[in-house]
């Protein structure tokens, strides 16, 4: 299955979600998938690629350009404005800022475990940071 393709105008977060703020490193698009970069201590996309950049802290709630502030959700539900699948594992992929099935993933990709789909537009946010490269 394809990753995801949040609709940035649609990109919500259900009550109750935690959020948090930080400075983009980048462009980012609202439904993009973020990494906190540590030398510079800025927000960029997540990619499987690397342990370092796999270790996703969020979904962008807004766009932002490099330098600005951006918000994200860290934890509990947010709607995507694109199909879910219900009970299926989603995590960090190998295309930066995307999320996508675990089922998709490869050799040589990291896995960060992103959440669970909770209903056909929801993700029950719930991040694992394993840093353990598949095989």
């Amino acid at each position: 299955m394809a990753d995801l393709v949040p609709v940035v105008a649609d990109v919500i977060k259900s009550t109750g979600a935690v959020t948090d703020t930080g400075t983009a490193g980048m462009g980012i698009l609202a439904g993009e998938l973020l990494y906190l970069e540590s030398a510079t201590q800025t927000l960029k996309l997540a990619i499987a690629s690397s342990a370092a950049a796999a270790a996703a802290v969020g979904i962008a709630l807004h766009s932002s350009l490099t330098n600005q502030p951006v918000t994200y959700i860290k934890g509990g539900n947010i709607i995507l404005g694109c199909a879910i699948a219900v009970a299926e594992t989603y995590c960090v992929t190998d295309v930066a800022g995307d999320i996508g099935l675990v089922s998709d993933r490869g050799a040589n990709d990291y896995m960060t475990l992103l959440g669970v789909g909770s209903s056909i537009t929801e993700i029950e946010l719930r991040i694992n940071r394993s840093g353990v490269k598949i095989d």
